[in-house]
């Protein structure tokens, strides 16, 4: 499964297709989609136009089979049982395209306004008789000599009409749900780029720190020592370290967002490295904070050091923030169950969280420090799930009395 999934990385990386390029691809299928409806719609339209016209020429061959005078009781038949099953427009006329009086025996499925004359009436059935002429040519009604003696006008239903128009305004729904959308989450993107650069800003601030305050207090120790030669060579030492931490964390930010290389490492050393850097400088936070390792040496796996270190140093630091305490503990456990399955717990005893702060601890820009911005976790989550196909958890916590994250890698024993 991992390994399925770091070559689907590989081939996302390969493959990553531009802003514009994705546009395009896009507007193609969505022009796709839309022509397809449209075709659809129309070869919908066309078979009922089909089925309407063969349902009129059925009519008046009945009507022209039963409206002889002799055969009044099956015409009152027709009337009464197959006429009202039409859904389409009719208007029978005379020869001369007239229509023929009464107007609503001669009519079907056309609303004719009885408070006008009879003459806007008549005027009403010869425009409707003119747009029905366009569409369709009229059925005639011939005598058994072949002379005209009605004609049948018709047009197609209402349903056609909007069926017709049915894609035009599905896509004028969906271009208006696409604009919505867009804007809606443009707005909220640029409000998660904005908190992005933000936290990126403040994090970049927070990593800068540490060996910035450390380095203005061995200056300090510089000047109270200036006449002591080894005290000064160990200052010096500690501000090298600092130094190279500058560095190192310079290099982490230039490898988010890329993909970063990766090295066989013991875990125990990347982690002691950490430990150490911390607990030179614990001290100046005020409080005495103990880190206890339980590390087991023999554990190698796969990882980027720097940003694999960013991930150990931010929980540490989240670990020692939390005790509000004169004295507190942080305990760091490297274990390792099986070949495949490596385990990297850091408990503290600090004030722990709520049920609710649980569940969100992970999201951009949720924090439970007073002047905190919400990156740390969510870059760590990253920084493990991405990069290198593990997981982080917060496996229990209780107000009062601490929490414990768990960091799950792959990885072997030596």
């Amino acid at each position: 499964m991992k390994l399925f999934k770091s070559k689907i990385s590989d081939i996302f990386y390969r493959f990553t297709y531009s802003k514009w390029q994705l546009k395009i691809l896009l507007g193609a299928t969505a022009f796709g989609i839309f022509i397809s409806m449209i075709l659809y719609t129309q070869s919908l339209v066309r078979e009922l136009i089909e089925i309407e016209q063969k349902t009129v020429k059925f009519y008046t061959d009945i009507y022209k089979r039963y409206s002889d005078p002799n055969t009044i009781e099956d015409y009152l038949f027709l009337i009464d049982n197959i006429t009202p099953t039409l859904s389409f427009p009719v208007i029978i006329t005379d020869k001369n395209d007239e229509p023929i009086y009464p107007y609503d025996q001669y009519t079907i499925n056309i609303d004719i306004d009885t408070s006008l004359t009879m003459e806007e009436q008549k005027q009403f059935l010869v425009e409707n008789i003119k747009r029905m002429k366009e569409t369709y040519t009229p059925i005639i009604i011939e005598g058994p000599d072949g002379k005209v003696l009605q004609k049948f006008y018709y047009s197609h239903s209402f349903l056609i009409d909007k069926l017709r128009f049915f894609p035009f305004v599905e896509i004028l729904i969906v271009i208006t749900f696409i604009v919505i959308g867009y804007i809606a989450f443009s707005t909220i993107r640029r409000n998660e780029e904005s908190k992005v650069w933000v936290g990126m800003a403040k994090e970049a601030a927070h990593q800068l720190g540490t060996p910035i305050s450390s380095l203005m207090a061995w200056m300090e120790i510089m000047r109270l020592n200036k006449d002591k030669p080894e005290a000064l060579e160990d200052t010096i030492n500690e501000m090298e370290s600092d130094i190279t931490r500058l560095g190192v964390i310079a290099t982490r930010f230039s490898k988010i967002g890329s993909k970063p290389e990766k090295f066989t490492k013991n875990l125990a050393d990347v982690i002691e490295q950490i430990c150490n850097y911390f607990e030179k400088r614990l001290p100046h936070i005020g409080r005495q904070i103990e880190i206890v390792r339980n590390l087991d040496n023999n554990i190698v796996t796969s990882i980027n050091p720097d940003l694999f270190q960013w991930v150990i140093e931010n929980l540490l630091k989240n670990a020692t923030e939390a005790i509000e305490n004169k004295r507190g503990k942080v305990t760091i456990d490297l274990t390792c169950k099986d070949k495949s399955h490596i385990d990297i717990s850091v408990t503290d005893t600090g004030k722990g969280m709520t049920a609710k702060q649980r569940r969100q601890i992970f999201f951009p820009g949720f924090t439970t420090k007073n002047r905190g911005w919400g990156l740390g976790l969510s870059l760590c989550k990253r920084i493990v799930e991405d990069y290198h196909d593990g997981k982080i958890y917060l496996k229990e916590t209780s107000l009062g009395k601490g929490s414990t994250f768990v960091i799950e890698l792959p990885g072997n024993k030596k």
